[in-house]
């Protein structure tokens, strides 16, 4: 992400986005994955991890890389971006460079809006130092009593309400939050000197610990979240400016080590930037996209979609495709008269989720309503929270599954009453049921109403919702029963048929590659001379071109506009091809304790697309990074004087063309 924010080529507010998101990403690193390493440190594990480095060494290592990225980020920022801006008319600074008018403005402002909202909270024998929330931005200021020559701490919060970068006027300059509050502050503080000053935040331990025997879910996940507001300390950031006495003082304060101090040059927290974004200049952002309705959903009635179901497959590619055309309208058909249940997933979801209005109409009218929800969705816990309670308010059966089981596969199922009995069709998906994601984050979806599918959806409810181990499904591969195996199986018949002189191919497009039964897997077929292709957006463990090993695998991580998120698998050998779409990443987490599903997509009309999505994917020159054996990421080049080929520009111009033939043909 960082490397996208430093390209050039790219339209300025989008680099900026992508700045904001770096922030965004590293917050969740150290909260979370720091945040372990942490714990085992201060547990006094040596055991060392599959590279060789005990925890210790992982900590530090990790570190210095955070180090290395900020700076680069600090630098990106400072000479690049914020000047690149001020080129534009967009000007982030202090108040120096305002025009008299314009500082009355923001003094009216500050003293209307924003001095109320500010505490200020000295620190001393009688005064410890107050609570700070994890990634809210604080002042520390260290003062000097002009009357009694004391010196003392004062943390001032800054408001989390206001927008941190504080708009001028009706103009596109902008004042951060944070050098308004230090401007105005002295006289709001009365008889005091300020020696040092700067705005700092703190990081704490986000992740969530339930036990296997919580008698009430929800109970349990609250108390979590509660807990999570006082977790450890994992970072302090602070300004570049800040005193050596100050940052001693934060040290002693907040009782941490020095090592967990990170310091910044550019403003502390660039995740704001995000507000940056909504500025109103279209010729500094991507062109907007406007996602295509694929034909089976072109104005039908709930009867008439679900006829189209019935009578073939459909796969849609978000956000290429509609996601409220598609997902929602396949929801929205349990308002037919002859559908008796509505049964779904949720484990993300946004504010205005049709997928839950959908469930609150089903159980409204009578009809079965039953929605698995997924409370320790990182971050989202809360929500969720929200929602469930919503639901059961409204007459839906809402089930949580077991502590130690999350449910993460996406799956919704109508069942409806027709001349022949009750038929189910189903949805199954790559991303969640969140509106606002599926216009940035790619993933698809298949609809069907195979019989086995569907027979197989309903048993992956029936097993969460009645707590029951499932003996065998049809042709659906369920974690954590017997997905590992599934994938390990369809690996072992490339390699067979390869050994047999057959050939074979196994392409692989996941969020993260971690499981070692699995790599070792791949590197047996690599052996095998089975051709491995891997599309990993994050991590992956499993190392190419090792000689003797792996030199038959490449891995290449593609980013762009929107999120790489859907997982597909493609197994080919000279006489069969067989392809899945799921929920699923190749993660020990997701194999072993997660309710995952993999669907086989058995249309050969469906299979070809995705073989062109995968296709598309390998051709990147654009946005896309290669890993050598030894463990390094390099950006892929086109070659010679051929022009860079984006994936995601060639799937965009496909999606233009169905809509432009779709159109013609009315």
């Amino acid at each position: 992400m960082l490397a996208l924010a430093e390209d050039a080529d790219l339209p300025l507010l989008e680099r900026v986005k992508l700045c904001a998101i770096f922030s965004s990403n590293l917050d969740e690193f150290v909260a979370v994955r720091l945040a372990g390493i942490g714990h085992q440190v201060e547990s006094r594990i040596r055991r060392r991890f599959a590279d060789g480095r005990t925890p210790s060494q992982t900590l530090r290592a990790i570190r210095e890389r955070i180090t290395e990225l900020q700076a680069v980020q600090d630098q990106l920022w400072l000479e690049d971006l914020q000047p690149a801006l001020a080129v534009e008319g967009i000007r982030i600074g202090g108040l120096e460079k305002l025009s008299p008018r314009e500082v009355r403005g923001l003094t009216k402002r500050f003293e209307r809006e924003i001095q109320p909202l500010l505490t200020p909270i000295a620190v001393g024998v009688a005064a410890p130092f107050p609570y700070v929330t994890s990634l809210a931005l604080n002042i520390g200021l260290l003062v000097r009593d002009r009357r009694t020559d004391e010196q003392r701490f004062i943390r001032v919060n800054v408001p989390n309400d206001v927008p941190r970068f504080v708009p001028v006027g009706d103009t596109n300059v902008r004042v951060p939050l944070e050098q308004l509050i230090l401007h105005f502050l002295p006289a709001a503080l009365g008889g005091v000197e300020i020696l040092s000053q700067s705005p700092f935040r703190v990081t704490r331990d986000a992740d969530l610990s339930l036990t296997a025997d919580a008698d009430d879910l929800v109970e349990a996940v609250e108390t979590q979240l509660v807990q999570r507001r006082f977790g450890d300390i994992v970072r302090v950031e602070v300004a570049g400016d800040a005193s050596e006495e100050l940052v001693d003082t934060l040290i002693r304060e907040l009782r941490i080590e020095a090592g967990r101090v990170y310091v910044t040059h550019a403003p502390v927290g660039l995740s704001a930037l995000m507000e940056l974004t909504e500025i109103d200049r279209p010729d500094l952002k991507d062109e907007p996209w406007l996602a295509g309705t694929r034909r089976p959903f072109v104005h039908r009635s709930p009867a008439d979609l679900l006829a189209r179901i019935r009578r073939r497959d459909i796969l849609v590619h978000h956000p290429y495709d509609s996601f409220d055309t598609s997902v929602e309208a396949f929801g929205a058909a349990a308002r037919d008269s002859k559908v008796a249940a509505l049964k779904s997933t949720v484990y993300r979801t946004g504010d205005l989720s049709a997928i839950l209005t959908s469930l609150v109409e089903t159980a409204e009218e009578g009809k079965q309503a039953v929605c698995l929800v997924e409370l320790t969705a990182r971050f989202d816990e809360r929500r969720n929270i929200e929602w469930s309670r919503a639901l059961e308010r409204a007459g839906v059966d809402v089930v949580y599954g077991l502590p130690d089981l999350k449910m993460h596969a996406k799956l919704t199922l109508i069942a409806r009453r027709e001349r022949t009995g009750v038929r189910r069709y189903v949805h199954i998906g790559t991303g969640n049921y969140h509106a606002s994601h599926a216009t940035s984050y790619e993933d698809l979806g298949l609809f069907t109403a195979d019989e086995e599918i569907a027979a197989d959806v309903a048993e992956v409810f029936n097993a969460v919702t009645g707590l029951t181990s499932p003996t065998m499904f049809r042709k659906l591969l369920v974690g954590p029963w017997f997905l590992r195996d599934g994938i390990l199986n369809e690996i072992d018949r490339v390699v067979r048929a390869s050994r047999a002189g057959e050939g074979g191919r196994i392409r692989i497009k996941v969020n993260s590659l971690v499981d070692p039964e699995v790599i070792d897997a791949l590197y047996a077929a690599s052996s095998a001379g089975v051709t491995v292709e891997i599309i990993t957006r994050g991590i992956c463990m499993l190392r190419p071109g090792v000689p003797g090993l792996s030199e038959r695998i490449t891995v290449r991580s593609v980013l762009g506009r929107f999120l790489e998120h859907s997982r597909i698998m493609s197994f080919q050998t000279n006489d069969r091809t067989t392809t899945w779409i799921g929920s699923a990443d190749l993660m020990p987490r997701n194999l072993d304790r997660r309710v995952e599903v993999l669907v086989p997509v058995e249309d050969s009309r469906l299979r070809s697309d995705l073989a062109e999505v995968l296709d598309a994917l390998l051709a990147d020159t654009r946005f896309s990074w290669e890993l050598d054996a030894d463990g390094d990421w390099h950006r892929t080049e086109a070659k010679g004087r051929a022009r860079p080929v984006s994936a995601q520009e060639i799937l965009m111009a496909r999606a233009k063309k169905r809509a432009k033939k779709r159109s013609g043909s009315r």
